[in-house]
């Protein structure tokens, strides 16, 4: 009976493994919809974002060149059936409809003055219809004036001396192609001083993840290494701030740049942040499951305090340097509130980039494949750096499981 049970298990396990991953693959492809959809609109034109049904490849009307002229196409009916791809010359042409006599489901649209008048009248619903003569596929035939219609005048780019074919608006099809706007991307740069935003959000980025790598090292290295009076209780007040809301500390927080006269300048976004509560203890913990023999023997080989936390200490942690600055880099690229209040809305020499885009939103509704480039900008920098970080990402998560 044992051994038998032991394929059933084992035939769940794989089912229930199964059922796991395709769960988490449903969910990834939904969780990437929205994204797929977003890049996709950023190479669109204004026009081909808002067509519905939505498309994932963008698409431009078609165009050829008649006569020197670069007309669009459209897919037009023929008179004798069938259709083709022509380019228009004319559009808000007077035209008429016409039927045949004989069946009224044929219609034929064209300027009156083309056809000739056949002399004689048809009652068609108790109305007298005046009837002319039409020539298609090469055979005459009786058709009457049914009413007038406005539409538009096709040619043969392959032969514009042809006759041309004469359509209404409902009857036609545009032609189009698939084309990539990457120009969205340059023309979005050069909007609401997007550009300006871009590079203020670098440097504030690189400073605040580079201050904040720095002082959590240097305040985990001190709460893990260094005995002095007092240590455990300094260690829990600083981390007890974690609990305090950002929303209590803007206030005051305001206030104090107001006096020290920061207000709309770039340092009240970087000098505010370079300490983090959250990185000394993240860095404080891993520091900790460093063996202490490491530090002593670095010691006994006449290395300095300074020496073992930069040769030692450091290079063991990469992993948890890795998730500090993929934390630091992701708030401080996606800060928006203490921008807002800090930052004069028109003040675009010193805005950010969540700032502008949320302007951009507003400015450049109509043109939502502008605003979806800006987005992509916006994006790709925190989905680049987390995809290089993500290995020492996992690293740090395993590890810190095993040694817990």
């Amino acid at each position: 009976m044992a051994r038998s049970g032991r394929p059933v298990r084992g035939w769940r396990g794989q089912m229930a493994r199964l059922f796991v991953y395709f769960s988490l693959t449903v969910a990834g492809l939904v969780v990437l919809i929205p994204f797929v959809f977003a890049l996709s609109g950023s190479f669109k034109t204004a026009e081909d974002v808002f067509t519905y049904p939505p498309r994932l490849l963008p698409h431009v009307p078609a165009t050829a060149t008649v006569n020197g002229e670069e007309l669009p196409l459209f897919t037009v009916p023929l008179p004798g059936g069938g259709t083709a791809d022509l380019a228009r010359s004319e559009n808000g042409t007077s035209l008429r409809e016409f039927r045949k006599v004989d069946d009224p489901e044929f219609v034929l649209v064209a300027p009156r003055d083309q056809l000739t008048p056949a002399g004689t009248v048809v009652v068609v619903d108790g109305e007298d219809k005046e009837v002319y003569l039409a020539t298609v596929d090469g055979q005459q035939v009786q058709v009457y004036d049914n009413r007038s219609r406005i539409g538009g005048t096709y040619v043969d780019p392959a032969d514009p001396a042809a006759p041309p074919v004469f359509a209404v608006p409902a009857d036609v099809t545009p032609v189009e192609e698939t084309e990539f706007q990457t120009g969205n991307y340059s023309r979005v740069l050069g909007l609401n001083g997007f550009d300006r935003a871009l590079t203020n959000t670098v440097l504030i980025t690189i400073l605040v993840v580079g201050g904040q790598v720095l002082t959590s090292i240097l305040g985990g290295y001190a709460f893990s290494r260094l005995r002095f009076r007092g240590r455990d209780k300094l260690f829990l007040f600083y981390l007890g701030s974690i609990m305090i809301p950002f929303v209590v500390l803007i206030i005051p927080l305001y206030r104090l740049m107001v006096g020290i006269g920061w207000v709309n300048d770039l340092v009240s976004l970087v000098i505010p942040f370079v300490f983090t509560a959250y990185g000394t203890f993240l860095m404080r913990q891993f520091f900790v499951t460093i063996p202490k023999e490491l530090e002593e023997a670095a010691i006994l080989d006449g290395a300095s305090r300074w020496t073992t936390l930069w040769k030692v200490f450091v290079p063991l942690s990469i992993p948890a340097i890795a998730t500090l600055t993929t934390f630091s880099f992701l708030y401080a690229w996606n800060s928006f509130v203490w921008p807002l209040i800090v930052i004069d809305s028109g003040n675009q020499e010193n805005s950010v980039l969540a700032l502008t885009l949320a302007t951009l939103g507003g400015r450049a509704a109509d043109n939502p494949n502008l605003v979806l480039a800006g987005v992509m900008i916006a994006m790709i920098p925190p989905v680049t750096v987390f995809l290089l970080a993500q290995r020492y990402f996992v690293e740090n998560v395993a590890s810190s499981g095993i040694k817990g």
